[in-house]
C-alpha cells in the first residue's frame, strides 16, 4: 500500500518536473524569439536609417546639380540679354551719329568752302562713271552753287587725272531731294550716286569701326 502511495507521489513529482521543464523551455524559447525579433527590428531600423540617409544624400545631390544647372542657365540668359541690350545701345548711338553727320553736312551748304566739296564729289563721280558725256544733278540748295565756272573746273580736273576729255552739263530735271551729287551718262544707261547718304553708306564700315574704336573699346 505504501509502495503504491509512493509511486503516486513520484509520478506526480515527475509530472510537475516535466511541466516545469516544458514551461522553462517555453519561456526560454519565448525569450529567444523576442531577442531575435528585437535583433531583426534593430537591423531593419539601421537599414531604414541608411536608406533614408542615402535617399536624402541623393536628393541633396540632385537638388545641388539642378540648382547649378539653373544658375548656369540664368547666367547665360543674363549675358545674352546684356549683349543684346549692348548691341541695341551701340546701334542707337551709331545711328544717332550718322544722323548728326548728315545734318552737319546739310549745314555746310551755307559755308563758302562747300563749293569745293561739291566740285570734289563731281570729279569723283565723273571718274567713277567713266563716260564721255554726263549730266549733273544735285539738291535745290546745291544747284544754286553750281555754275559754269565750277563745271569747267570739274572737266579740267577730270582731264588732268584721266587724260580724257568729257562734256558735262547741268540737269534740266527737278533737283534731287537728298543732298549730294548724281552724275548720269548722257545715254541714261549708267549713273554714279555721290549723295551724302550714299557716301556714308559706302564708308559705313569704316565709320562704324572708328566709332567703336573711340566709344566702345573699353565697353
Amino acid at each position: 500500500m505504501e509502495s503504491a502511495e509512493r509511486q503516486k507521489v513520484d509520478s506526480k513529482s515527475d509530472g510537475n518536473a516535466i511541466i516545469s521543464g516544458i514551461e522553462a523551455d517555453a519561456h526560454s524559447e519565448q525569450e529567444q524569439i523576442i531577442k531575435e525579433a528585437h535583433e531583426q527590428a534593430e537591423e531593419k531600423r539601421k537599414y531604414t536609417e541608411k536608406k533614408i540617409e542615402s535617399i536624402l544624400n541623393d536628393a541633396h545631390k540632385d537638388a545641388s546639380e539642378q540648382a547649378e544647372a539653373v544658375k548656369k542657365r540664368l547666367l547665360s540668359e543674363v549675358k545674352i540679354e546684356l549683349k543684346r541690350r549692348s548691341m541695341n545701345i551701340h546701334s542707337t548711338i551709331i545711328r544717332d551719329i550718322m544722323i548728326r553727320v548728315e545734318k552737319k553736312f546739310y549745314k555746310m551748304i551755307d559755308n563758302p568752302e562747300y563749293r569745293k566739296i561739291l566740285m570734289d564729289w563731281a570729279i569723283e563721280a565723273a571718274i567713277g562713271l567713266d563716260s564721255d558725256s554726263a549730266i549733273l544733278n544735285a539738291c535745290e540748295k546745291e544747284m544754286s552753287l553750281i555754275d559754269d565756272n565750277l563745271i569747267s573746273q570739274v572737266i579740267e580736273k577730270v582731264c588732268s587725272k584721266t587724260n580724257k576729255t568729257i562734256t558735262l552739263q547741268l540737269s534740266k530735271d527737278l533737283p534731287l531731294k537728298s543732298q549730294g551729287i548724281v552724275l548720269t551718262a548722257s545715254d541714261g544707261r549708267t549713273a554714279y550716286n555721290n549723295q551724302v547718304k550714299t557716301r556714308i553708306s559706302r564708308k559705313e564700315r569704316e565709320i562704324r569701326k572708328q566709332i567703336y574704336k573711340v566709344l566702345f573699346t573699353n565697353d
